[in-house]
């Protein structure tokens, strides 16, 4: 590693779609927080065309920079020109990496050949940065500029992909720990929590609301929850900010760390030694998908039915078919029976049901699009259901946010916490 010190930034935001006004850039205002978080001065966020442009507009940016972040521009076709400017820039070639093309492969297969190859071009000696969230992966590494005194500063550059959810994983996991670790600037502390079920708009004016003086936040929006990033002031502030938060949001749907919740869930079942079944109806497998998309779920996950049809909740799961009449398959009454049929049929230690109204039709003034019911039976607990009313976001939304939810409640349940007064909290989901 160089011995410079690394004190000033410039973000290099590359897409002719935000230069034409197609699409808003947001990468600049989360990176800048990023960067000053972690103790460096911004000094300029620079929005450049996908265009022979770009090499003129980095090239202005080094004199004045210890650090260049450059968003954008890794794409296979011949306008995305991002690894070929910076490859120019460091005086070296632009190879294929044998890992970026093993990466790129396992990604595409077959279809690798062809254009996609470009995607496995980095800058001679740059380290390669995985992307498990799309094809293109990132590179970082360090630019040698030569001063008017004859020394040589090393600028370090790290080039990620222009979709929020590829960058957004990227730089957290793989570029914010390196530049952490370059000498001269002066991070602060930061602490990281996991939030459920909630949308970004509604965590950040939830957070506003609690925030003590002094104390700053940034988001990060995954799949599934969303990270929640706390700096600034001291750290009881801090800590008294999120009593706070989850005072308004519901202690259940604000974790600590960076935690999803199926992995809360396995940890207990795996602790415990239990085995979890379920049967699922609104969600069409979703939380089936969830739990085993965890390698070594086999340990703790025994399997689950999709009963989607009234019918098939009476065949496989031996709901009453005077339940249906009476209260509808999205009742409390049908989930119960629900979760005991499919814990008779698997004799797990624990079984969750599910059933609701997904959208974007089908809701009636009684019963919303949004309204999902929540089962869970063990043979050593009385039975217990939850109704939620999720915010419509459109279907697929709906199905995710309920499958964390089951996630959320089945470790409450085995915790034997009361999950009516949990969820009574939940008032913003």
């Amino acid at each position: 590693m160089p011995e410079h010190e690394y004190h000033n930034a410039t973000i290099c935001i590359i897409g002719t779609e935000i230069t034409r006004g197609i699409i808003t850039d947001r990468h600049g205002q989360h990176l800048a927080a990023e960067l000053t978080r972690l103790g460096y001065r911004v000094n300029r966020i620079v929005v450049l065309p996908d265009d022979g442009t770009i090499e003129g507009g980095l090239k202005a940016n080094l004199d004045h920079s210890d650090v260049v972040l450059v968003t954008g521009g890794l794409g296979p076709t011949s306008d995305d020109m991002t690894r070929r400017v910076i490859a120019d820039m460091a005086g070296v070639r632009l190879v294929t990496d044998p890992y970026a093309w093993q990466l790129v492969y396992e990604r595409m297969g077959e279809r690798i050949h062809g254009p996609n190859e470009r995607q496995a071009l980095i800058p001679e000696g740059f380290t390669v940065l995985e992307n498990p969230r799309g094809t293109a992966p990132g590179f970082r590494g360090f630019i040698p500029i030569s001063g008017e005194n004859g020394v040589t500063r090393h600028v370090a550059c790290a080039a990620m992909p222009g979709p929020p959810l590829e960058l957004n994983g990227m730089f957290e996991d793989l570029v914010r720990p390196w530049l952490a670790s370059l000498r001269g600037h002066h991070e602060t502390s930061r602490d990281e929590y996991s939030v459920y079920l909630l949308g970004e708009s509604v965590l950040e004016a939830k957070y506003a609301e609690a925030a003590r003086d002094g104390v700053q936040w940034g988001t990060r929006f995954q799949p599934h929850r969303i990270s929640l990033y706390v700096t600034g002031s001291s750290e009881d502030a801090r800590r008294e900010t999120m009593i706070r938060l989850r005072r308004i949001l519901g202690t259940e749907l604000v974790a600590n760390g960076n935690m999803e919740a199926v992995d809360a869930l396995s940890d207990l079942l795996l602790e415990k030694g239990m085995m979890l079944s379920c049967a699922e109806s609104c969600t069409s497998g979703y939380l089936s998908k969830l739990l085993t998309d965890r390698a070594g779920s086999s340990a703790w996950f025994w399997g689950g039915m999709v009963t989607y049809a009234d019918q098939s909740k009476i065949c496989l799961l031996g709901v009453r078919k005077a339940t249906l009449e009476k209260h509808g398959a999205v009742s409390g009454q049908c989930v119960a029976e629900m979760a005991e049929g499919m814990l008779h049929a698997s004799g797990t230690s624990l079984a969750i049901s599910i059933s609701g109204i997904a959208g974007p039709d089908g809701g009636t003034e009684d019963k919303p699009v949004g309204e999902v019911w929540f089962g869970f039976a063990s043979p050593e607990q009385k039975t217990e259901v939850v109704r939620l009313r999720f915010t419509t976001w459109g279907r697929d939304s709906i199905r995710r946010r309920a499958a964390v939810a089951a996630c959320v409640l089945a470790r409450a349940f085995l915790e034997k916490r009361p999950l009516l007064d949990i969820t009574g909290a939940w008032l913003y989901i």
